[in-house]
């Protein structure tokens, strides 16, 4: 319970910082009676509930985990700090990482109850901005790891491909500039 209330407290802050959110939550506030705290929990439960049961809960998922990230990347990118776009950097790689591994565990785990809730609540904790968030824990504990391990393995393939595409695009170039020459001879 003490943690709760530890929560509400900092939520209630939060909504209290000036930004368009808090000022549409002030005129609801203002106009419903309701204190803007409730307004924001009672959304959050119905948010969870529609990601529980609600036709479009994949979705809505997505745009959860994709609209706010994408709307601060943003932000960072124009902003002088550089030390938010390394944080939106972590959630992109592993936001991307936890894509490709969703396509291949897709079919088994979406017979899991709550599947959308859970996912949800997973991409909410990597971007949430504290210092233990998702993003950060995850990739510090294994993608980095797995990155520099295998980075130079990585780097030869990577290089290969290159040299077999600049081949590749050498010799269409020279095709059609040998299918063109004859055309006009």
């Amino acid at each position: 319970m003490e943690k709760f209330e530890y929560f509400k407290s900092q939520l209630d802050k939060k909504l209290h910082e000036k930004n368009m959110v808090t000022n549409l939550l002030a005129q609801a506030e203002e106009k419903t009676g309701v204190s803007r705290l409730y307004i924001t929990l009672g959304a959050m439960a119905i948010t969870a509930l529609w990601l529980m049961i609600g036709y479009g809960a994949g979705l809505l998922c997505n745009m959860i985990g994709f609209g706010y990230p994408a709307y601060c990347s943003v932000k960072a990118i124009e902003s002088t700090n550089k030390d938010d776009d390394t944080q939106w950097l972590m959630y992109w790689v592993v936001f991307a990482t936890f894509s490709i591994v969703e396509f291949w565990t897709d079919i088994l785990l979406s017979w899991f109850p709550f599947y959308w809730l859970g996912k949800c609540v997973f991409l909410v904790w990597c971007f949430i901005p504290v210092s233990w968030n998702g993003s950060h824990t995850i990739y510090y504990s294994v993608l980095r790891k797995f990155v520099l391990k295998h980075q130079t393995q990585v780097d030869a393939a990577l290089n290969k491909a290159a040299q077999l595409a600049d081949k590749i695009g050498e010799k269409a170039s020279d095709a059609a500039g040998d299918h063109l020459i004859s055309k006009f001879q």
